[in-house]
């Protein structure tokens, strides 16, 4: 059977909006003789772009957790490492929180560089990382590493899968800003898209400045016969997008976004705008401040006086996981036995998400295959699919 996360909690945790989770442990339980267990967190907080909602969100539920005795006694001692977008940084904080301050696991981290620079450490150190926001691909290509977010690869491939089954587009095509190593990821997940459904990219450009001028890539959208195009940018470029197409007056497309322009950014900068705009989000949608599967995620972060956004999403879901995993554990918790009980554990389903998250054994993590779909619309965001939208199990 599955243990299930509950977003309403129990007891005590009702008030800070913790978890309660089903099962029995045996009378042994965790233990630590140190009085406190070590978790780490290597996340890109200051520098190119700020992730610190996730392991922030992360450290919000361990101090809550601690406030209430921890696990059994055992407080979690919560260490994040800014490593400023830097690879060098990076490389240098994993090194000290796993040999010099002995972390038992990685937790609710969120970086543009962590997985790409210090999986091969992790898999190397037996410390496994349960990411709270996985960005590049090694993230979800490694051993060592399974985040709690779907990611943009598994997004791309599931918005164009709801754009082929539910807005019936013929011709799809699609133009990506490539970042480090991230084409292979890309073409990989078009080409996933493509075996479930049958049928071709209309035209797939992966050129897409960082910065610059996007008229020409969106004419070419208008002169290919585009039915909708899928578009990786982040919130300020899907902005200069969605006004672009605007300036050229282009209409008839459905423009299909990633994550990062599901933001209160874009539906104030676009909120006049009648371009038809389709996002694929990570969880469940974050400005849904009425949906049960939100309210434990909403009571902790605002008693932590914490922003809700969707990357707080993720750190809390990872906090969760790695406090439900240690709690299954009989015995002194340490990274070798957090990483056998992350390996070897059940797979845990919660409402925040459509896939139940399970670590496991596999040489590569994308647990999550489900995303929900979001329109904009005067301004505001609206939810378009009620059920998640689920990717079928690959073959």
């Amino acid at each position: 059977m599955h243990r299930t996360l509950s977003v309403l909690g129990l007891g005590s945790f009702m008030l800070l909006g913790l978890l309660a989770f089903s099962g029995t442990a045996s009378a042994a339980g965790p233990t630590c003789p140190n009085g406190s267990i070590n978790v780490g967190s290597v996340s890109t907080m200051t520098g190119p772009v700020d992730f610190s909602n996730a392991p922030q969100a992360a450290k919000a539920v361990f101090k809550q957790l601690n406030a209430n005795g921890g696990i059994d006694g055992c407080k979690i001692n919560y260490i994040i490492e800014d490593d400023k977008g830097d690879p060098q940084i990076a490389a240098q904080a994993a090194r000290d929180l796993i040999l010099n301050k002995h972390v038992v696991a990685m937790d609710g981290a969120a970086s543009l560089i962590d997985c790409e620079v210090n999986a091969r450490l992790y898999q190397r150190e037996g410390v496994m990382a349960v990411q709270g926001v996985g960005v590049d691909p090694a993230c979800f290509n490694s051993p060592s590493v399974a985040p709690v977010n779907v990611g943009p690869y598994t997004a791309t491939t599931a918005i164009a899968y709801y754009a082929t089954k539910d807005l019936k587009v013929k011709n799809l095509c699609a133009d990506f800003t490539i970042i480090g190593g991230t084409e292979k990821a890309y073409r990989r997940a078009i080409q996933r898209w493509e075996k479930l459904t049958g049928d071709k990219i209309r035209h797939l450009d992966m050129t897409v400045p960082v910065q610059g001028d996007l008229t020409p890539y969106l004419t070419k959208a208008r002169e290919e016969g585009c039915d909708a195009v899928i578009y990786n940018g982040v919130a300020p470029q899907v902005v200069q997008w969605v006004k672009t197409a605007e300036a050229q007056h282009i209409h008839g497309i459905d423009w299909l976004f990633l994550a990062p322009a599901y933001s209160n950014h874009v539906a104030q900068a676009l909120g006049d705008t009648g371009q038809p705009i389709y996002v694929a989000t990570e969880w469940e949608p974050y400005t849904q401040k009425g949906s049960p599967a939100n309210q434990g995620w909403i009571r902790s972060m605002k008693a932590a006086h914490r922003p809700l956004t969707a990357f707080s999403q993720g750190g809390y879901l990872a906090a969760h996981v790695l406090i439900d995993v240690i709690k299954h554990i009989n015995g002194p918790v340490t990274h070798q036995s957090v990483t056998h009980a992350l390996r070897n554990m059940k797979p845990i389903p919660t409402p925040l998400s459509g896939s139940p998250y399970v670590f496991g054994k596999g040489r590569r993590h994308a647990p999550m295959q489900a995303t929900k779909i979001v329109t904009l619309r005067q301004g505001q965001w609206k939810v378009l699919t009620s059920n998640w939208v689920r990717l079928p199990k690959r073959k």
